[in-house]
């Protein structure tokens, strides 16, 4: 993840007449992951790889008969800090989205066709998910999505039943789970406050081990996180035996939410989802998306029970 000080702006013309060679400069940008911020303007983090990389594209422009120019700048008007890195992590969530179609085509065709043509398959999934996380520099959340659905094609989920825990050893912990939370991390908050642990304590970090002690959940390879077919949500049922039915079928609309498999059909926690990303993009802190999550999922317990 990089800690951007200052920006690269490549400002660059091409001759009209120069079709493909502009194709081939777009197609080279995209790799290198920047982002565009007006017509033949693009930006990158002021990184060493990052430079060198613009300086050679901005002879290759010239080279091509075009002109060029690179300009590093602090601030960019208009714009601040978050604006930028939030260009950023939109323009790669759009390149995990689609991967994210591939890797679930793939996953629910798989027994469906040979060995060697899924690994071959699988490795260009993998090959695809380690460009862009190349290229995400700010640590998108989409990216960590996309790892533990990997993990899932892979076929590095749990195999044997684990054993189920006692929620008297889980009280007054730290639980910890990464920035933003969408649909699965708020509703595995909630149900932790609800049905396990009585006084939490909930902490945002991008990695499980960033805070000593924390307890971290639906993070890539956690113990509570997406194993097998199920969501955050669904382990922490199994795990902790949660035998509530009403629980059970917020497990099913979550889980439809954020693995949008349709497995179950149900789509009422598509609308939760949504306003939660909407809060995200209006800049609200973590802790208050929880806050105004957790009063979404308390209204929809009650309305589900007096069905």
């Amino acid at each position: 993840m990089i800690t951007a000080t200052s920006w690269l702006l490549l400002l660059f013309s091409l001759p009209t007449s120069r079709n493909t060679e502009r194709v081939a400069v777009w197609r080279r940008l995209k790799k290198l992951g920047a982002v565009q911020i007006k017509t033949s303007t693009y930006l990158l983090p002021d990184e060493t790889a990052q430079y060198e990389q613009f300086q050679w594209l901005a002879q290759q422009i010239r080279d091509y008969g075009g002109d060029s120019t690179l300009v590093r700048a602090q601030e960019i008007e208009g714009l601040t800090k978050e604006k930028v890195i939030a260009m950023f992590n939109e323009a790669r969530a759009k390149d995990y989205g689609e991967l994210r179609k591939s890797l679930q085509g793939f996953i629910g065709r798989r027994k469906k066709i040979d060995a060697e043509t899924a690994a071959a398959e699988l490795e260009r999934l993998t090959r695809q998910f380690r460009e862009i996380r190349e290229v995400d520099f700010f640590d998108s959340a989409r990216g960590h999505d996309v790892a533990m659905l990997l993990r899932r094609a892979e076929g590095r989920s749990r195999t044997r039943q684990p054993a189920v825990l006692d929620a008297k050893q889980y009280q007054s912990k730290t639980w910890l789970t990464r920035p933003r939370p969408e649909i699965d991390r708020v509703g595995s908050a909630w149900l932790i406050s609800k049905f396990i642990d009585r006084k939490p304590k909930f902490v945002f970090a991008p990695s499980a081990n960033a805070v000593p002690g924390a307890i971290p959940f639906d993070v890539l390879d956690a113990e509570f996180s997406h194993h097998g077919n199920c969501c955050t949500f669904e382990t922490f049922i199994k795990r902790f035996a949660i035998s509530d039915k009403v629980v059970a079928k917020i497990g099913e609309m979550i889980h439809d939410a954020d693995l949008d498999d349709a497995r179950f059909q149900r789509v009422e926690a598509v609308g939760i989802d949504r306003v939660l990303k909407g809060w995200a993009k209006e800049g609200l802190p973590d802790k208050e998306i929880l806050r105004r999550g957790f009063e979404c999922f308390d209204a929809l317990y009650a309305f589900l029970q007096r069905r």
